[in-house]
């Protein structure tokens, strides 16, 4: 459960992370929009060393699947537009693909 609670902190963190970067060249926001992304962004990384797995690359791989559903839930959260069908369809099967991954049977 510790896990899952690291992959969706770490999810949100970069994502604002992103988001401030966004926001200061695509929306134009202030400069000073980066230093909070940049912050946030250091978090991300330091969240997400404290996934327990034997490696590294593991951890980073089922990660992926939950910073797309975090994506979604930040696009509606935060921008106002909501995923569609299509979206909710690809992120469930991106949740099934970092569990299997996570926690898939291991040859010892």
């Amino acid at each position: 459960m510790l896990t899952l609670l690291f992959y969706i902190a770490a999810g949100f963190a970069e994502i604002a992370g992103c988001f401030a970067f966004w926001a200061w060249l695509r929306l134009d926001r202030s400069v000073w929009w980066l230093l909070p992304g940049l912050l946030s962004l250091t978090l991300f990384a330091l969240i997400l060393t404290r996934i327990d797995s034997d490696s590294a690359g593991r951890a980073y791989a089922a990660y992926g699947g939950v910073y797309i559903t975090a994506s979604l839930i930040w696009m509606r959260l935060f921008e106002g537009r909501s995923p569609d069908r299509w979206e909710l369809i690809g992120a469930a099967i991106c949740l099934c693909g970092a569990a299997l991954i996570l926690w898939g049977p291991r040859s010892t």
